[in-house]
């Protein structure tokens, strides 16, 4: 715990210490106005000229004051106590103050030479920003310190409360901004305090900022009575500090007291959980509630209308500065009103009292490590996944719930990894089939837990809340803080947080441009539950949307797997664990079903990406065959090869190739993507002019994008999955979306160059197979036993 001594140090800061926050808010604010409006006289050493003002100002100003004013604070905290802490800006659109503080702090130079602590240096900051060439208006990841990007609202909490499960020494500073509040996600995320352990977690300061609007008009927040917001957040067990103001020094004197008061807390907190001292009851964590008026410092009113504390200061607050003089003597009267001659030396560098407030090295908020995880990633101590493996003596023999499988494995890791690997789950783990975890860990819970719960307890590592955008978010903020971990659910319920995946790939795609952002671990997503399989849920739980937001995405980050069977899941897995900085996508169901290959086959199988499965078809290697079957699913895989068993069957001497896509980017040209097979494989595999059915997990339209540009790519029939569903069987499922075994047959017959006899009575077989299912599934309400028992090794028998 905390000295008292220093507490009170911390919390009546003497008169040259609140000079020194001032100093360093005034150079804060100054710098984020400049990059707003200037592009040249950057330290106002001559008059104000409208060629010194950029031709497009673009920005936003109204929440950075107070941004600036929680990081120079916080700054202070950390130098006289040694706390690590990270800072997360919700309201991401106050990039400029963030890129002020990390240039104030001097790691931006350090980064970036080119922006140099002196006067041209201070130019370059403020021409590189929003402009071309230069970076983004909000906290992005060209930002020194930052986790979160804050362009999309809503995910600050996620991201914090990630950032320091199994991170007992972090402290994650996150300020909300009212406009964000309002979003879903955020208030969901008020939550965290119900999983976060003090004993081995670090800790969340949320700052709640109300500074009264967004962008065109008032905030809920803000506008509510005090005592309701007040009453919202002890509902949801934090103890609330409020502070708040625009008189200075007042208001430095104030924060402090109120941000030494916090801290103070959450030591209290974690020394009683750390030293036996805890009844293991959940800590009421406090918050802060910061009110400040919007655009804080800026013009008080222009042309007569009031802009400081309202809407009108959000984004830029003069804008016609170019060809309207009035709008320039105001900007120069503001931009001079925080003195810029006491703030930078005859070089333009800040003054000593700016450097000093900055904490030492890593400590300094902008170069922590935390906020650059790949520095303090530790690979996963990881089992052999061989040890795993289901006996595969002949394929399709046998059915068996793979994800089991994966379990058995992830509980292993858990295991071996106590401190940085977790499985992020919206209670659905035992659904999955992922519960072996809990033989090694409960689910962590730090509300009241009974008698009839099972495997929940504070101690517990499993993360499970009924919240897509919480598991999503916290595995975010675990692996851009250096940890490894899954985020697994539903398939369809995945396109709750799928905006959360493609704000993630894209902050992988832009990292992997920066030389100084170390690689993280990759984002896992095992999707299951499929739309081929929901046998008791109906047409909502039915949709493989995020493989095609994924597939979108840049090749440099993208990565979809969609393994037929468990030792097929198993070695895909392996690889995505041991990966770094990608968006892994698995899609496999949960259910019951058949095996294919042995381990050693899986194993060549994944790291080909596709192959042909010589067993299941008639191919002639001396020839092309007649008709490629092709497929990507599990699912649908049984679906092609018993189509070729029956082509087997019903047409002796029709020559069938059988091949089955595991890595579904493979099928890519290497130009489009890393895993692109070469020509000389896609021909192997399709040929260059045999017609190709490919029955495909997710909707159509993907694959005929992954094969554009190759070799005749029209000759690619593909059927999938086309929004149709509801309750009902497994095998009716593919028949209702044109996917089924009797489905592929027909379409064999009919885009095959060479039609042996008996094709048209083999197509009357399948439609009448189709009448049959119809009337079957309606009076016996399953699957007939012909298609609910196939296997290969009765087919024989059942044809």
């Amino acid at each position: 715990m905390i000295a008292d001594e220093l507490l009170a140090a911390l919390a009546n800061p003497d008169d040259g210490e609140v000079e020194r926050l001032d100093t360093w808010w005034r150079a804060n604010n100054y710098l984020t106005v400049g990059q707003i409006y200037l592009q040249g006289n950057p330290l106002l050493r001559e008059p104000l000229a409208p060629e010194h003002i950029k031709p497009r100002l673009l920005g936003h100003w109204g929440t950075s004051p107070g941004l600036s004013l929680i990081y120079a604070h916080v700054s202070r905290l950390i130098s006289r106590t040694g706390q690590q802490a990270i800072y997360l800006a919700g309201p991401g659109h106050g990039g400029p103050a963030l890129v002020a503080a990390g240039y104030l702090e001097g790691t931006y130079s350090e980064i970036y030479p080119d922006v140099s602590l002196d006067e041209a240096g201070v130019l370059r900051l403020f021409r590189q920003f929003s402009s071309p060439g230069g970076i983004p208006s909000h906290v992005s990841v060209t930002t020194p310190g930052s986790i979160h990007e804050g362009g999309e609202l809503g995910y600050v909490l996620v991201h914090a409360f990630g950032s320091v499960m199994d991170n007992p020494d972090l402290l994650a500073v996150a300020v909300v901004g009212d406009g964000e509040a309002e979003t879903g996600p955020l208030e969901g995320s008020w939550k965290g305090v119900s999983f976060l352990n003090p004993a081995h977690d670090g800790a969340v300061l949320p700052i709640l900022h109300l500074n009264g609007a967004k962008i065109a008009g008032p905030t809920v927040l803000a506008r509510k009575d005090p005592a309701e917001v007040r009453s919202l957040f002890e509902g949801h067990g934090y103890d609330v500090l409020e502070v708040g103001g625009d008189d200075l020094p007042g208001m430095h004197h104030r924060f402090a007291a109120t941000l030494a008061d916090a801290y103070g807390r959450i030591r209290k907190i974690q020394a009683a959980a750390r030293n036996g001292d805890w009844d293991g009851s959940r800590p009421r964590w406090p918050m802060i509630i910061m009110r400040t008026p919007k655009g804080w410092t800026g013009p008080e009113e222009v042309d007569g209308i009031r802009v400081t504390g309202t809407w009108r200061s959000h984004q830029v607050p003069l804008s016609g500065v170019r060809d309207n003089a009035e709008h320039l003597a105001i900007l120069e009267t503001w931009l001079r009103s925080y003195k810029p001659e006491e703030l930078f030396d005859d070089s333009g560098a800040p003054v000593a009292s700016i450097k000093d407030l900055a904490p030492d090295g890593d400590l300094r908020m902008s170069a922590s490590p935390h906020a650059n995880g790949g520095r303090i990633t530790r690979d996963l101590d990881l089992p052999d996944y061989r040890d795993y493996a289901i006996d595969v003596n002949r394929p399709a023999e046998q059915r068996a719930e793979s994800t089991r499988k994966l379990g058995e494995l992830m509980r292993d890791i858990y295991t071996r990894n106590p401190d940085r690997f977790r499985l992020f789950c919206p209670d659905e783990t035992n659904s999955n089939r992922l519960g072996a975890v809990f033989e090694v860990s409960d689910r962590g819970f730090m509300e009241a837990v009974t008698d009839d719960d099972v495997s929940i307890s504070r101690d517990g590592r499993v993360m499970e809340v009924l919240s897509e955008h919480n598991c999503h978010g916290w595995l975010e903020g675990y692996t851009l803080t250096g940890r490894h971990g899954m985020f697994a659910t539903y398939e369809a319920f995945a396109m709750v947080s799928a905006s959360q995946t493609v704000q993630h790939g894209k902050w992988l795609q832009e990292a992997a441009h920066l030389p100084w952002r170390a690689k993280v671990p990759s984002l896992n997503v095992l999707l299951t539950s499929t739309a081929w399989r929901n046998d008791h849920n109906g047409f909502s739980h039915q949709g493989p949307g995020l493989i095609q937001v994924v597939l979108n995405q840049r090749g440099d980050v993208s990565r979809i797997y969609l393994p037929p069977d468990a030792n097929c899941l198993l070695s895909v897995a392996n690889h995505c664990f041991r990966s770094r900085s990608y968006v892994n996508l698995i899609v496999i169901d949960k259910q019951p079903q058949l095996q294919w290959l042995t381990m050693d086959q899986a194993i060549e199988h994944c790291a080909r990406g596709a192959g042909i499965w010589d067993w299941a078809g008639t191919d002639d290697a001396s020839s092309d065959p007649d008709i490629v079957l092709a497929c990507a699913g599990d699912v649908v895989t049984m679906e092609t090869v018993a189509a070729a068993q029956i082509l087997k069957e019903k047409l002796p001497g029709f020559r069938v190739r059988v091949v089955n896509v595991v890595d579904l980017m493979s099928l890519t040209r290497p130009k489009d993507h890393p895993h692109g097979m070469s020509s000389t494989w896609f021909t192997e595999l399709f040929t260059d002019s045999v017609d190709v059915v490919f029955a495909f997990h997710g909707y159509p339209g993907a694959i005929h994008q992954l094969v554009h540009g190759r070799p005749d790519a029209d000759r690619f029939r593909v059927r999938g999955f086309v929004e149709e569903g509801t309750t009902t069987t497994p095998f009716d499922m593919t028949v209702r979306n044109r996917a089924s075994r009797y489905h592929l047959v027909m379409d064999a017959i009919n885009n095959a160059k060479r039609l042996p006899r008996g094709a048209s009575d083999l197509k009357a077989w399948c439609e009448r197979q189709l009448d049959k299912h119809a009337a079957y599934v309606v009076e016996h309400l399953e699957d007939m036993p012909e298609v609910r028992d196939w296997s290969l090794g009765d087919w024989a028998e059942q044809g």
